[in-house]
């Protein structure tokens, strides 16, 4: 399975140009975002807003519809190994709810989902009640569910204050694990407020000992295929990647490695502006918010460690990533599995002893809905 990779080159990029940390009770280190940061938040929305749930006949004539298998899959097995029974869930960046069916699998207590694109929350809403068309055979999920349409890492306000999701999910909160794996994570990454901001909310929502997983792109991957060219633009058949003239050296800013972007188009899937995230700094800006490094590997080597363990391949061979290893001989191609190479997943744990006695009595769960309507969904504004 494993097909060529290679350790992943360091970078030049430095440490964040200042070690502040959030003050818990308030809002004052953080500035408003400015229009062009705002703008690339609404382009994201809009983008995911405007793609269409796929039928089954359409999704499996994708031209990456093994590397979809592949995300799917691994994004089960960070689930199967860290998901407990009973758990809270906070779902950062949702989308349409395409990781429901892991939850209830892994027998989730309570699940809150939140995606900053209307478009994706009110699929998801469908997805959740069984009403998408290649769901309406599937029995009702489990778990009490709510919804959140909102932008996690918004820095405006007329105050000129964050929306605090601490204080949207206080009622909530903690939870168990939080979860970030719609490869949406970089956009937070825009300036080092947004960065602060995400990182701060999560470990504002964990319980200590709880886990936060998530998958995002290997910074030191794309920053190694851009130098092997001699252009600005690199890719293959199904994705292409290129950055602006203002990076025509291919060095990047040591002393502040936040709003490096570039545009990112994936047959089927994306074409957005995302920002580049040095993860040896990100691990650093996590570690203030008390959220430590368990792991992190690139996707082929996730790959290579995960898929010798029986259970793990068995669940790829239902996935069908690799084909069905029976009849179906297909897998996924080299010009997949070198996007596969694109991405790394990662798990931190916040620090502190876990406590599970809030399981005791516990009526949290009671705010999420069985049955969610339109007027369930809350809508998380600049005033909140």
């Amino acid at each position: 399975m494993k097909r060529g990779y290679e350790e992943s080159a360091s970078t030049s990029f430095g440490p964040p140009q200042s070690r502040r940390k959030l003050d818990p009770q308030g809002d004052a280190l953080f500035l408003e975002d400015d229009e062009t940061t705002r703008n690339l938040a609404r382009k994201v929305a809009d983008h995911y807003s405007a793609r269409t749930n796929q039928t089954l006949e359409e999704r499996e004539a994708s031209p990456i519809i093994h590397l979809k298998k592949l995300n799917n899959w691994i994004k089960s097995v960070l689930i199967h190994l860290y998901a407990r029974r009973g758990d809270f869930v906070l779902d950062l960046a949702c989308g349409k709810g395409g990781d429901l069916i892991k939850w209830d699998k892994a027998k989730i207590g309570y699940y809150v989902g939140i995606d900053i694109a209307e478009g994706s929350i009110e699929d998801c809403r469908t997805r959740y009640n069984g009403d998408a068309d290649h769901h309406q055979r599937r029995k009702k999920f489990t778990f009490p569910a709510r919804l959140i349409c909102g932008d996690c890492f918004e820095c405006r306000s007329r105050r000129k204050f964050l929306v605090r999701l601490d204080k949207v999910l206080e009622d909530d909160a903690p939870f168990d694990i939080c979860s970030c794996q719609q490869f949406a994570l970089h956009y937070s990454w825009s300036t080092e407020t947004r960065a602060r901001r995400a990182l701060a909310n999560v470990s504002a929502l964990l319980r200590p000992g709880g886990i936060f997983i998530g998958t995002m792109p290997d910074a030191n991957v794309i920053v190694k295929k851009l130098r092997e060219v001699e252009g600005l633009a690199f890719g293959n058949s199904v994705y292409w990647i290129r950055f602006g003239e203002e990076y025509s050296e291919k060095k990047f800013r040591f002393s502040n490695p936040f709003g490096i972007k570039y545009n990112f188009h994936l047959e089927d899937a994306v074409d957005c502006p995302e920002c580049i995230v040095p993860f040896h700094v990100f691990k650093l800006l996590a570690d203030e918010y008390d959220l430590e490094l368990v792991f992190v590997k690139n996707f082929h080597e996730f790959v290579d460690e995960y898929f010798k363990k029986p259970e793990f391949t068995e669940l790829m061979r239902r996935l069908g990533a690799l084909g069905d290893g029976n009849k179906d001989n297909s897998t996924l191609s080299q010009d997949e599995w070198d996007v596969a190479y694109l991405y790394l997943a990662f798990v931190l744990r916040k620090r502190g002893q876990p406590d599970r006695t809030h399981r005791n009595n516990d009526n949290r769960g009671n705010k999420g809905q069985m049955q969610i309507s339109k007027g369930d969904i809350r809508y998380v504004s600049s005033e909140d």
